[in-house]
């Protein structure tokens, strides 16, 4: 199967979007049964994570740990004004590896996989590879 992309337009400058439907959409365009599932997102201001998707106060508390742990503000040399969102991009990673079986992603019952916005709105593309094993 190619690289494929997905792209996802943020709304506010800082959120967590919900793309397992859309990754697990890709997969069954596949038909691949068995295999592995390669997320990389293409920017420095944004990343992934896999976490709680039942609860939408879980990606609320974690924008609101990662800007006590990185605020906006400090002084900062980046001229562009965002090196926030870059240390926070940083902190999440780039990228995520899933396995595949029978046709979808193995996640735990409340695991979710997320874009994380940090310096929006923008247009987001994500690489993703699935290799058929």
């Amino acid at each position: 199967m190619p690289i494929k992309q997905l792209v996802v337009k943020t709304t506010r400058q800082e959120e967590m979007i919900d793309i397992t439907s859309d990754i697990n959409q890709l997969i069954k365009e596949t038909g691949f049964i068995s295999g592995v599932c390669h997320m990389f997102v293409s920017h420095t201001t944004c990343g992934l994570t896999i976490n709680e998707h039942a609860d939408p106060d879980v990606a609320r508390d974690i924008l609101e740990a990662l800007n006590r742990m990185v605020p906006r503000g400090m002084d900062y040399k980046h001229i562009e004004g965002n090196s926030h969102a870059h240390l926070k991009a940083s902190l999440m990673g780039v990228n995520q590896t899933i396995l595949i079986e029978e046709g979808r992603l193995c996640l735990g019952t409340w695991q979710g996989i997320f874009l994380c916005e940090f310096d929006g709105p923008r247009q987001r593309k994500i690489w993703i590879k699935v290799i058929e094993a």
